[in-house]
């Protein structure tokens, strides 16, 4: 998957963000997260949404395993910026990436994993 470049595109640290039939799309970055890069994120989100709470489209990567801290900071701000979240990836990818987060809770918002990004688009459509 690359980004589109028939349309503006958000170039953040942790990922490159454009918006498809009102719902926002993150081209995940194979990089470490920590607590300073999602809270920058989090800010650019809030910037390109306008502050809204909108569903995110997100293709996961590989990327390293942030620590306990940064886990539990994502976690928190889930529900700050979104209002539901489609993860399109290889097999197996999504649902480790679930199992890292939460744990021992369930997710903040709600979360589904597809292999398809038009079944996703579908699924987030009820969100918006």
């Amino acid at each position: 998957m690359t980004a589109p470049t028939d349309r503006q595109t958000f170039e953040g640290e942790i990922a490159t963000y454009w918006f498809e039939d009102g719902i926002l799309v993150s081209l995940s970055k194979s990089t470490k997260r920590t607590v300073a890069s999602i809270s920058g994120n989090v800010a650019l989100v809030r910037q390109i949404t306008h502050n809204r709470k909108v569903p995110l489209l997100i293709y996961l990567k590989n990327s390293p395993i942030p620590d306990k801290e940064t886990r539990r900071f994502s976690t928190e701000q889930l529900p700050n910026i979104y209002t539901a979240m489609a993860m399109v990836s290889k097999p197996g990818l999504a649902q480790l990436i679930m199992n890292i987060l939460f744990k021992f809770k369930t997710p903040p918002i709600p979360m589904k994993n597809f292999a398809d990004k038009e079944a996703a688009k579908e699924w987030l459509s009820q969100y918006l």
